[in-house]
């Protein structure tokens, strides 16, 4: 694959942008790549519902090397997005850069550690802009701590199993323009199994299940709406020791991922 990577930071205003919502002038600006596709789609850079699925430490390497497992993915969200990830590649730090626009040094969180953010993110941006935004995560992880205190919907549970319920019944009750559910089951795998272990892969093909089941909810309640539906991981990984996985490494193993998009027109548009 030719790597022309796209910038994690750009997430925050591509989504921005989707739900026309002004960006501020320090961030990172749009991925003109989805603003396209989705002027393809709907017939201009705008929609009025985004959902954004964040498996953990999915690896561009993991793509490229498995790519035959993601097939299912790629046929409900063919837009393949190479995305370089922030310095340190650790689940806080990428997850504030990609939801600020910001770089780690900018928004205050350096290493893996899980303070409150205190900078905008499009948890404030949306919710001032009228767009009511759920998320949807396990309890103790990254993207239930560091986004708190925004006047946002907060669904945080102890199990994967239980997000992924929650955010399936919040699809059919169609009651929010933006929609985060944060999965981290490959990456509790990946560190204890390796990136390859045949836990961490089945995880992986949950993972890649669990986004078809979304597309699938969405398209049938939400049909409607102009929809943008992300596949978004947050970092890499990479074997260590010979047998368990990390990540931190300022190496393309680490710092590459991949992201899949999906435009969904609402029913007249079809």
């Amino acid at each position: 694959m030719e790597k022309n990577l796209s910038d994690v930071k750009r997430m925050n205003a591509t989504v921005c942008t989707l739900l026309g919502v002004p960006c501020r002038v320090q961030a990172a600006g749009a991925n003109e790549l989805v603003l396209n596709a989705a002027q393809k789609a709907f017939g201009a850079p705008r929609c009025d519902r985004v959902f954004l699925y964040n498996p953990d430490a999915v690896a561009l390497w993991i793509y490229e090397k498995y790519a035959a497992r993601f097939a299912p993915l790629e046929e409900k969200a063919p837009l393949r997005l190479p995305v370089q990830t922030v310095y340190p590649p650790v689940t806080p730090v990428c997850f504030a850069s990609m939801y600020s626009g910001l770089s780690p040094k900018e928004h205050g969180i350096q290493k893996y550690e899980k303070p409150v953010l205190t900078v905008k993110t499009m948890f404030d941006e949306l919710p001032a802009a009228g767009w009511r935004t759920a998320i949807v995560s396990t309890e103790g992880d990254s993207i239930s701590k560091i986004f708190l205190e925004r006047d946002v919907d907060y669904f945080i549970y102890k199990t994967k199993e239980e997000c992924n319920a929650k955010a399936m019944e919040l699809i059919q009750k169609d009651e929010y323009a933006c929609m985060v559910l944060y999965n981290g089951d490959y990456d509790h795998w990946m560190h204890r199994t390796g990136p390859e272990g045949r836990r961490a892969l089945r995880a992986l093909e949950e993972n890649i299940a669990t986004f078809c089941a979304l597309h699938e909810a969405i398209a049938q309640h939400w049909q409607t709406h102009d929809t943008a539906l992300a596949f978004a991981p947050d970092h890499g990984c990479h074997k260590v020791y010979g047998f368990f996985g990390t990540h931190g490494l300022d190496e393309p193993c680490d710092r590459e991922t991949v992201h899949f998009w999906s435009f969904l027109p609402h029913q007249e548009k079809k």
